[in-house]
């Protein structure tokens, strides 16, 4: 009897330990026996373009908002005034890195500068995936960021040659008015212009130099008239990107120039497509921001959630010109300029 007391007492104390482990474990957990874990308000999103007061970039933030919405994510946005300021994007970055933000889209000032390249590196070395968009950075894709995502900027380049080329029935003088030394999106989009060209033997590219200062339209217009003289001289000109574009087509009407060259431009934002549309530019390389800004959240999104997302994205671009403003694939360009 004795014996049995002592065992149904031992029984006793099991069964009610087994009570309490098991009231103790939470009401919702997983096939495995962990819990999940607990939401803590929207992911955020930093994207730091180049600029912000370029129409080009307005474009990118409202692609960069719809992903945003799409995916249940907050955006923040915030860059520089200016296109050269270096020092500034890296000190953007490292405040959200600070603020521990949950992934960073950055558009870099210059591809080959050390501080900018380290920011990013540091980002993701604290945890903060970052995807690179509009313009290379020379780290290494899937260890230093994500992905990058961008329009194919060489072949844009090669195309808007090809324009102009077409344009001059192959022969003449061209003066290419290039943006600022570093930017490694325009560039390529000048080395792929100068490729095209070269293949025309009665084409020569006259000049090609960089348009001076902070890469404001201001700046690209100032240089374009301290060059006029090349300017006279040219059939056609090659500008690569919006700021440069209006800028040249503003130097241009200053010398009564406009109409007595082929111009070829970058980018269609409001008084690019104006001019298009006016005959003062002949054709135009059109990018598309909106998609740009889209995709480059939606994959950060996507890898957040642990999908994978391919090392590079082409966002898109076509040729406009007064001929095929009403196609369907212009019209879809042109809907995030107007």
């Amino acid at each position: 009897m004795k014996t049995t007391s002592i065992n149904s007492l031992l029984a006793l104390l099991v069964l009610s330990a087994l009570l309490v482990v098991s009231c103790s474990k939470p009401a919702a957990e997983n096939a495995e026996g962990a819990a999940p874990a607990e939401k803590e308000g929207a992911l955020r999103i930093a994207v730091i373009p180049k600029g912000t007061t370029h129409p080009f970039w307005k474009s990118v933030e409202a692609g960069a908002l719809n992903a945003g919405k799409e995916n249940g994510i907050e955006i923040i946005w915030k860059g520089g005034l200016v296109e050269s300021d270096r020092s500034q994007q890296v000190q953007i970055i490292k405040q959200f890195v600070t603020q521990k933000v949950d992934g960073i889209v950055l558009a870099p000032l210059d591809s080959k500068a050390p501080g900018i390249i380290r920011a990013v590196q540091d980002a993701n070395a604290a945890g903060i995936p970052v995807v690179i968009m509009d313009s290379a950075l020379e780290a290494q894709a899937g260890k230093d960021f994500i992905t990058f995502a961008a329009t194919s900027n060489k072949e844009a380049g090669k195309r808007g040659g090809e324009t102009l080329a077409k344009l001059l029935d192959g022969k003449g003088k061209v003066v290419i008015l290039r943006y600022i030394e570093g930017s490694a999106s325009t560039e390529n989009r000048e080395a792929g212009c100068i490729e095209a060209l070269k293949e025309h033997p009665g084409i020569e590219v006259i000049a090609d130099p960089y348009a001076a200062g902070t890469g404001t339209i201001a700046d690209a217009k100032n240089r374009a008239i301290s060059m006029i003289d090349k300017l006279k001289e040219a059939d056609g000109v090659f500008a690569s990107n919006d700021p440069v574009t209006v800028g040249l087509l503003g130097a241009l009407k200053a010398k009564g120039l406009v109409g007595k060259v082929k111009f070829v431009g970058f980018d269609a934002s409001r008084p690019t497509v104006a001019a298009l549309r006016s005959g003062e530019i002949q054709a135009l390389v059109a990018q598309n921001p909106f998609n740009m800004g889209f995709q480059s959240v939606a994959a950060l999104a996507k890898h957040l959630s642990g999908e994978t997302v391919p090392q590079r994205i082409d966002t898109g671009a076509g040729i406009l010109t007064t001929d095929n403003l009403e196609t369907a694939e212009s019209k879809k360009l042109l809907k995030q300029a107007e």
